[in-house]
Formats: structure tokens, C-alpha cells, sequence
């Protein structure tokens, strides 16, 4: 069994710490408990392991947040992968920060992202998990919110909150996205 687990951020230093980009620092997270490496591949950083006998495929795509779709595509196809096998990880403003959300399919909820994945799959029926980064900004100022760097009360709490959303994500691989709902929904 092969899964691929794909990372929404955007590439390069400017973007590392940004709100943005926390799908890649959970991808680090995974790919730090299960000792494997990102490398450079076609439309962004790939790496590979195990994961209690499932063949894990960590995906940060290199092609910015609003056009992911295109990377996911890629690897399905090469991967010859179901849709059930693939997880989006995302930030999302309507969430209080560090909330996690995992559901089976659903809108795109404005995320830019989200609506590429959509709109180049043809389909809402894929699984994403929601880190909620919360919508503390001033009206008129989400762009910047979203692409600024973590408060220092975040950052305080992030290192917890990228273990627990790392645990869900292999959760998901082993267990199934039903059980993994059920024991991470709401934490």
C-alpha cells in the first residue's frame, strides 16, 4: 500500500516560518519520525519511507500554494494512486490557531490552494487535514497575516502542535481516515 501525503506552502527562505507553509513543517515533522530525507524531484521535494509496512510519500510541492493541484496530479499519476490514499495538509484561517480538522472531502473554504487541487483533480472527494492558524488580523490584511511569520506565543506552542499533526497524518497512512477522525477531530 502507497500513500502520498503532500505539504501546501511555497518554496524558498522567504516563505519558511510563514503562517503559509506550515503543511511543509509538518512534512518535517513526519519525515523526521520516520527517518527519511527530502530530496529535489519534478515539481517539488519528494521523500519516501515506511510507516509500519505502507510505503509513505512525503510531497512539498515547489510550485506555490495557488497552483499545488498540478504537483498532486503528477505524483497520482506516476504513483498510480486512489484519490483515498492522498492527504492535503493546509492551514486554514477559519480555525482557531492549532486546530486540527481532518475530513474525508469538502470545499475549498477560499484556500487558494485548495480550489487548484480541486479544480485540476476535478473533484472535493480528497482528504485534508486543517491546521487552524486562526484570523487574528485586521480586515484587509489576510494576505499579509497569512504570509507573515508566526507570533511569539505561536511559536512557543508550534513544535507540540507539528508532532500532533504529524501523528495524525501517519495515523491516517495505518489506521484509516474514520479512526484517525475520531481520536484527533477537535484536539
Amino acid at each position: 500500500m502507497k500513500y502520498l501525503i503532500v505539504g501546501i506552502g511555497n518554496k524558498g527562505e522567504r516563505y519558511e516560518n510563514t503562517r503559509h507553509n506550515v503543511g511543509f513543517k509538518i512534512l518535517d515533522g513526519i519525515a523526521e519520525k520516520i527517518g527519511v530525507h527530502f530530496v529535489s524531484s519534478h515539481f517539488g521535494s519528494l521523500a519516501e519511507g515506511k510507516y509500519k509496512g505502507r510505503k509513505v510519500f512525503l510531497l512539498k510541492p515547489d510550485t506555490f500554494v495557488n497552483l499545488s493541484g498540478f504537483a498532486l496530479v503528477y505524483w497520482k499519476q506516476k504513483m498510480a494512486l486512489p484519490l483515498e490514499n492522498i492527504l492535503v495538509i493546509t492551514d486554514d484561517l477559519s480555525l482557531p490557531f492549532g486546530s486540527l480538522r481532518l475530513k474525508p472531502k469538502g470545499s475549498a473554504a477560499g484556500h487558494n490552494g485548495l480550489k487548484n487541487i480541486e479544480e485540476v483533480l476535478g473533484t472535493q472527494g480528497y482528504a485534508r487535514l486543517r491546521f487552524g492558524i486562526s484570523s487574528d488580523f485586521e480586515k484587509g490584511k489576510q494576505v499579509d497575516f497569512v504570509l507573515g511569520e508566526w507570533s511569539e506565543e505561536e511559536k512557543e506552542k508550534l513544535s507540540e502542535m507539528i508532532e500532533k499533526f504529524s501523528d495524525a497524518a501517519l495515523s491516517f497512512v495505518f489506521s484509516g481516515i474514520g479512526n484517525t477522525m475520531s481520536v484527533f477531530n477537535g484536539k
